[in-house]
């Protein structure tokens, strides 16, 4: 099970007084989160914390991946929940600045095999309430099979087509978030991360940044 992690680098900053900062990174399957996330908890101080994606918890913990109705909808209320403590954790605790998160709730209603209003019925929220948590969101857009997209990740079933309609619907379900980046997809994935990891160090506070 992946760890929460922390930025590797020293801080002139005191502990932070403020809540945290909630940034969710998000896109369609193979758009880079991983990579830029893994990139952010080494250039960024310890006052940034790094979620794990809460569908990998639960899927590499066990969960049944059934793709009937039942079991698709199962799956994405445990996620719901499980990324629900993991930033409810990090309120709670308020020792870092800025929080991380590779997804957000939001995500769940581009997965959800209905229509979206049952999503948020079904874990008894709404739509503005989870737009509402979280302060900016990156897109990081998903390739095409021609422009980088793999299945390294042994977790991801989906195929280029697949991928790319889950990004359309992942960007659908953000659309009107108060500060939203999206982040293109480019041949060169270090162009792709350098864009991501700058548009991340604009919302740290001055010192962590």
């Amino acid at each position: 099970m992946p760890p929460i992690q922390f930025g590797h680098r020293t801080c002139s900053c005191d502990a932070p007084t403020q809540p945290p900062v909630f940034i969710a990174l998000t896109g369609g399957p193979g758009g880079g989160k991983t990579a830029v996330l893994e990139i952010a908890e080494r250039i960024f101080c310890k006052h940034v914390a790094v979620l794990p994606e809460a569908a990998s918890i639960v899927f590499s913990g066990g969960f049944p991946r059934h793709e009937s109705l039942h079991g698709r909808k199962a799956a994405q209320r445990a996620i719901y929940h499980i990324q629900l403590e993991l930033e409810r954790l990090m309120r709670d605790e308020n020792e870092v600045a800025v929080v991380l998160c590779d997804r957000g709730t939001v995500d769940g209603v581009a997965y959800w095999p209905e229509e979206a209003g049952s999503y948020w019925d079904a874990l008894h929220t709404t739509r503005e309430a989870e737009l509402a948590r979280y302060d900016a969101v990156i897109h990081l857009e998903t390739p095409d099979e021609n422009h980088g997209y793999n299945r390294e990740n042994a977790l991801r079933i989906e195929t280029a087509l697949t991928a790319r309609s889950i990004d359309e619907r992942i960007a659908l379900a953000w659309e009107g978030h108060k500060h939203r980046v999206t982040i293109p997809s480019s041949e060169r994935f270090l162009n792709k991360a350098q864009e991501s990891i700058s548009a991340i160090g604009a919302l740290m506070p001055k010192c962590c940044g």
